[in-house]
């Protein structure tokens, strides 16, 4: 089982930025990627971005295209740069260890405990 801790959420106004960082320790070998997603009460929880343990391929939802970036250190912390930020970008954000790179959250098989982002206007 992978362990996974999040920081760095907090409150921000229209426009501002933030950076999520995850520590993870007791990877498997079945996680293959790691990925950050968002949930909103009432809402499914859904995949935001992922990227491939070593830091390759990041991929990402439409609605953070060109905002977020997702990256790696040492295989070991995974980063969201979250830039341009929206009042819909508020959500409870997660870190998610998979065993495929998907913004599907069947393919996860560890998560964070969440921290949370609040942008307003």
């Amino acid at each position: 089982q992978v362990q996974l801790v999040e920081s760095g959420g907090g409150s921000v106004q229209v426009g501002g930025a933030l950076r999520l960082s995850c520590a993870a320790s007791g990877y498997t070998y079945s996680t293959r990627c790691m990925g950050w997603f968002r949930q909103t009460p009432g809402k499914e929880r859904e995949g935001v971005a992922a990227i491939v343990v070593g830091g390759r391929s990041p991929m990402y939802a439409d609605s953070v295209k060109g905002r977020f970036t997702i990256s790696q250190d040492n295989a070991k912390n995974t980063y969201l740069q979250m830039n341009s930020l929206k009042p819909e970008d508020t959500a409870m954000y997660f870190c998610a260890a998979e065993n495929y790179c998907s913004l599907n959250r069947l393919q996860v098989n560890s998560w964070g405990q969440g921290t949370q982002v609040t942008v307003s206007s």
